[in-house]
């Protein structure tokens, strides 16, 4: 009677240890994802810069977590991180569009034009690829924030980059012709209309047999 009680006891007691050791166990194991969940809550976003068209030309989460924003073309990578750093660093749109277009766009194109001769610079030939690629990076990222293209902080960009590399250059081929050239061109018409209508009218008396 006595043994049984005190198997009995010793069993219970047995549980009650088991159950404080699995609870203690149990506590541990949640600290410790919790623990975890917040480092990696707490991560820092790390910055990288490329050159344009890259999809590491913004900010991005070192823990990858991209997600899509309200003012957003679509999900596309590109777009997806231009509104994210906008969204994320920046209190409007135009203010983070003007730096994406100052740290983004125009350091490519500065860049090239600077490699280039001053004497090149006026060569259409010489500079029409590093232009489009300006425009297309301005364009770009204005769709992708849907701000309206072109809009002003893209002319202040066009005007300071005329300004700084085109002021020199020669616009003549493509003034209007030499007041003599324009008479030339539109009196030449004129004055084949009624050659024209005579040649028909004798055309026409030929074939009717009149002389």
């Amino acid at each position: 009677m006595n043994r049984a009680l005190f198997g009995k006891m010793t069993l219970n007691r047995f549980s009650f240890v088991f159950s404080g050791s699995l609870a203690a166990f149990l506590m541990w194991g949640c600290s410790a994802v919790i623990c975890l969940v917040n480092d990696k809550v707490t991560v820092q976003p790390a910055t990288t810069t490329a050159g344009y068209h890259s999809a590491d030309n913004v900010t991005t989460n070192v823990l990858g977590d991209i997600t899509r924003t309200a003012a957003c073309l679509d999900d596309s990578p590109r777009c997806t991180l231009v509104c994210k750093i906008c969204d994320s660093y920046f209190e409007d749109q135009m203010t983070c569009l003007s730096f994406l277009f100052e740290h983004n766009c125009l350091p490519q194109f500065n860049k090239g034009m600077e490699s280039l001769n001053n004497t090149d610079w006026c060569v259409w030939d010489k500079v029409n690829s590093l232009y489009s690629s300006l425009s297309q990076c301005t364009e770009d990222i204005s769709d992708c924030l849907l701000i309206p293209w072109p809009n002003s902080l893209v002319e202040d960009i066009f005007v300071s980059i005329h300004s700084r590399f085109f002021q020199e250059c020669s616009m003549e081929e493509f003034s209007d012709p030499s007041p003599q050239i324009v008479f030339a061109l539109v009196i030449t018409p004129i004055c084949l209309i009624p050659v024209m209508v005579s040649l028909v009218v004798l055309k026409t008396k030929n074939g009717d047999g009149t002389p």
